[in-house]
């Protein structure tokens, strides 16, 4: 089952990962262009999950880290998830890191 990007925020957090990014970052254009293109390709998306099951890491966060691994030159999947962005991935600061294995099995999916 294709898991969801959870919008709302976590009330026992008074900043959001968003607040510690400088506005001038050269991400913030790179993650609107991102999270626009990821919305225009998520019909497609649809189709590659089943409609029942246990919800999987969002596709779209998993893009958006592969995107992260080669601008930053990040040699491998498991040192992606030791330096992973939160604020580029929309997630909260008490969100878990996925496992490195989860891109292997979203890869062979997509």
């Amino acid at each position: 089952m294709r898991g969801r990007v959870d919008q709302q925020e976590n009330m026992w957090f008074t900043m959001r990962s968003e607040d510690f990014v400088p506005e001038t970052h050269p991400l913030r254009g790179i993650k609107k262009l991102a999270d626009a293109e990821l919305a225009r390709l998520s019909p497609v998306f649809n189709k590659a999950y089943a409609k029942s099951g246990r919800r999987s890491v969002p596709p779209e966060r998993l893009i958006k880290a592969t995107l992260l691994q080669a601008l930053f030159s990040i040699r491998s999947e498991r040192q992606l998830c030791e330096q992973i962005f939160r604020w580029f991935l929309d997630l909260k600061p008490d969100d878990p890191v996925f496992d490195p294995t989860t891109f292997t099995k979203n890869r062979d999916r997509l």
